[in-house]
């Protein structure tokens, strides 16, 4: 669960970013707030792991308020001015989305925050599926939530991509180099220019052929010596 707060002072900006995050299902409003004060009020008062914070506001503008913060939660600016990008990634922020954004785009900027909600420390012990986490695809024109502990491997399939999970099949329209980009190295292993798989789901590797369940996948010549280095750990 991602818990969110809104930092805004336009009512329509939260409507918008509220009813795209509404679409989710692991995303909570903690509040709606107006401007930078009261966003710190909120901010000692609870826990938040993620703000969609605009940056003209009054009182505070937005990268003024987020250097006031000794250990911000992650952070989606959201904003009607691209000159101040640069300054926001060097404040370590999540993504920079332009208004208007649409809710692809959006999309793309809460599956950064999912990857590296997951891939913060815990203390706690967690299950596969816990640490792997999951992410949004689309496909068939809605948005499918992947558990990638049940991801066994992705197929090229010209400027799409099979993705072949325990249980289902889900074709999407994403390059396979594009999908390679958005998965975690010390989990997943691209094998061939087509092939990508999950490490954690293949059975046996013999000469140039891996084998996934009852699949056999080839290894190509410029991927084996990644394979090699994984075998050697």
């Amino acid at each position: 669960m991602i818990r969110y707060l809104i930092i805004d002072d336009e009512h329509m900006a939260h409507d918008i970013i509220k009813g795209y995050c509404d679409l989710l299902p692991h995303m909570h409003l903690i509040k709606h707030c107006y401007d930078a004060i009261e966003a710190l009020e909120c901010l000692r008062e609870h826990k938040i792991d993620l703000l969609f914070l605009d940056l003209n506001m009054p009182k505070l503008k937005g990268f003024d308020f987020l250097k006031t913060l000794s250990h911000p939660p992650k952070v989606i600016v959201t904003t009607a001015y691209k000159e101040h990008a640069l300054e926001g990634y060097e404040l370590e922020i999540v993504d920079y989305l332009l208004k208007p954004f649409s809710f692809e785009r959006f999309l793309k900027a809460v599956n950064k925050v999912m990857v590296l909600q997951d891939e913060m420390p815990t203390i706690k012990n967690v299950t596969a599926a816990e640490k792997l986490g999951s992410m949004f695809v689309y496909s068939n024109k809605k948005h499918i939530q992947v558990e990638l502990a049940m991801l066994q491997y992705l197929e090229a399939a010209g400027n799409y991509t099979k993705l072949v999970l325990k249980d289902q099949h889900i074709l999407i329209r994403e390059k396979i180099s594009t999908m390679a980009a958005k998965l975690s190295s010390e989990h997943f292993i691209q094998v061939h220019k087509s092939y990508l798989v999950a490490k954690s789901y293949i059975s046996s590797i013999e000469g140039n052929r891996i084998l996934i369940a009852d699949t056999i996948i080839p290894i190509g010549k410029s991927y084996k010596s990644e394979v090699l280095k994984m075998l050697k750990g």
